[in-house]
């Protein structure tokens, strides 16, 4: 029999980037807090801490800091009608573990959502005509406008120390910075960081070819920063650990820089880590959330009543216990009903390796997840005239690396021996030489493609694991193909001796044993009504008001960026509501 906790306020699922946000809201607000994290505790000092940090085979390739898929993995598949089979090895996407989730180990580009991601659907009607989109094409809109995210965004990068240069201040267009991105309320809150040199070439490059680059927007402070919590975060060195590692520096902005220590000594929060999650209870109207089920570190069955229930896990994980607890309906793409699992996206990546001479010094060890890099946004989201173009969505096309780990980060042209004495010529003569160019896609939502439970592969539990329906669609085969000549285009102006480029043309599959992003969406989509979505603009469930969803299962589609500032800045957007009316008045938030 499970052992029965004193009951709380609310239980927060997950203590990554949105379990921190509600833990400080909720708490701020005087409420009893519970967080259970899937994983053990972890904090810059002594986990994160130099030099142990600093092993490439340790955390770059075996992955310490990530969910052991022995436990719980995912089955993945191609089509509906194909058969299922387990992501057993890390390749297309990593899963974090532990107190702040991916947002320890995470590249830091921190990006808002141009103001026509929002309204995407409509805004491609508008501009080129509802035939535009395919029928199998299942995009549309967010409920809440650019406008009223903008001070979210500003406060998450104020959290975060973010460095760059505005390109839009109320309105205004800047030098400098992104002239395509909605207007800002004010400057990032510290400078850009000084560009490694494969930035400085492309930075020659793009006003070559009269495109207007500018920093990568990162969240690696550049200075010494103390951010509106109160916390101090110290300046980015380009060490080269940074994606896949914690910050030992308290430079990357991460739950454990920039939020968790405030919370750490709060009398009103429990933080109980290795604490795996196995369902949100319901009462007996399956409307109200009377708590969850767990199991802690030693096995035991703990159930965890609250009055509030706070889904703040990763994208997958969310809609796999939404699944798991029979809250809402599971999505059906044969007959298009259902919403739980729907709009499964994740994105597409092109890379070119540019070769330069000898006399070319890279220094490829310099860099950071994003700190140093720069990058045009002319051919993403809808920046661009498609009308021609046969697809929507696009990429943003970016110059800088993130270190010259020797393991992963050893670039070599397609020529090149692959292994004996020909092989480490090869590497000595291009290590300090070579520098990757990438572009960073948009991937459309579809009937298709979808989450479900799989019916046969169970986790350690005896659970069942997530399926993933999901594979490529003509529309971005298209935009990889241009996106991926336009980056050519740039390499050729940056004149390296020899470039290669890795892209994904029509006809070959989703390869799950190929790194692209963690940026996976969808499965628990936000939108204006029950019928098309999981949740409303404040992220509040529908079919259970006293249940708040957060990450990114909410995007009805992906975006050519990075997702931690849209799904931070719809997380504190919501925190504002419940804080404000919510707590004041428990109920639906939208009336339907």
């Amino acid at each position: 029999m499970a052992e029965r906790k004193r009951p709380v306020d609310a239980v927060i699922i997950g203590y990554g980037w949105t379990g921190a946000i509600m833990a400080k809201t909720l708490t701020d607000a005087g409420l009893s807090v519970v967080a259970l994290e899937r994983g053990p505790a972890r904090d810059t000092s002594p986990d994160f801490e130099y030099p142990r940090i600093a092993d490439e085979l340790k955390y770059g390739v075996r992955g310490d800091l990530w969910q052991p898929l022995a436990n719980e993995t995912v089955t993945i598949r191609h089509g509906i009608q194909d058969i299922a089979a387990p992501y057993r090895k890390y390749g297309s996407f990593i899963l974090g573990n532990g107190v702040g989730g991916a947002g320890t180990h995470w590249n830091g580009q921190l990006w808002r959502a141009s103001p026509e991601d929002l309204r995407l659907r409509t805004h491609i009607e508008r501009r080129y005509g509802k035939k535009f989109i395919p029928a199998d094409m299942t995009i549309q809109d967010y409920p809440i406008s650019f406008e009223e995210l903008e001070p979210h965004f500003d406060h998450f990068e104020k959290v975060c120390g973010v460095s760059g240069i505005a390109g839009n201040v109320r309105g205004q267009i800047k030098a400098g910075g992104n002239p395509f991105e909605g207007p800002r309320s004010d400057e990032f809150p510290t400078p850009p960081l000084p560009p490694i040199h494969v930035a400085r070439l492309f930075e020659k490059a793009t006003a070559e070819l009269g495109y207007k680059s500018f920093p990568v927007p990162s969240a690696n402070s550049s200075i010494a920063y103390t951010n509106c919590y109160g916390v101090r975060l110290g300046p980015c060195n380009l060490c080269g650990f940074c994606e896949r590692f914690g910050c030992f520096l308290y430079s990357k902005a991460s739950p454990q820089t920039t939020i968790l220590p405030i919370l750490a000594d709060r009398q009103n929060l429990e933080v109980r880590t290795n604490a795996y999650v196995t369902k949100i209870l319901l009462d007996r109207t399956s409307k109200v959330a009377t708590g969850v089920a767990y199991v802690d570190e030693t096995g035991a069955e703990v159930e965890q009543p609250a009055s509030l229930v706070i889904l703040a896990a990763f994208q997958m994980h969310n809609v796999r216990l939404l699944l798991l607890s029979g809250i809402g309906r599971p999505y059906d793409p044969v007959t298009g009903e259902g919403l739980v699992g729907k709009n499964y996206a994740y994105q597409m990546c092109s890379v070119t390796g540019a070769f330069f001479s000898e006399d070319v010094e890279i220094n490829p060890f310099i860099g950071a997840g994003s700190a140093g890099q720069r990058v045009i946004d002319e051919f993403n989201s809808d920046h661009f005239d498609h009308s021609h173009l046969g697809f929507i969505g696009g990429s943003l096309i970016y110059a800088g690396g993130t270190g010259g780990r020797p393991i992963e980060q050893m670039m070599l042209p397609p020529d090149a021996p692959h292994w004996g004495s020909g092989w480490k010529a090869a590497i000595r003569k291009h290590y300090r030489h070579s520098a990757p160019i990438g572009t960073l896609g948009s991937v459309m939502s579809y009937r298709d493609r979808y989450l479900s439970l799989d019916p046969t592969y169970k986790d350690a539990y005896g659970l069942p694991l997530l399926r993933i329906t999901f594979d490529w669609h003509d529309n971005e085969y298209r935009m990889a193909a241009y996106s991926a000549a336009k980056m050519d285009e740039i390499v050729r102006a940056m004149k390296p001796e020899k470039q290669a480029t890795l892209v994904t043309r029509s006809g070959n599959p989703y390869d799950t044993r190929v790194y692209q992003t963690t940026h996976t969406t969808g499965g628990a989509i936000i939108g204006s009504n029950p019928s098309n979505s999981v949740i409303n603009r404040y992220s509040q469930s529908w079919d259970v008001p006293n249940l708040f969803i957060y990450g990114a299962s909410s995007f009805p589609q992906n975006i050519g960026y990075n997702p931690t500032g849209l799904l931070a800045g719809l997380t504190y957007f919501s925190a504002a509501k419940i804080r404000d009316t919510y707590l004041k008045s428990p109920g639906p938030l939208v009336s339907v």
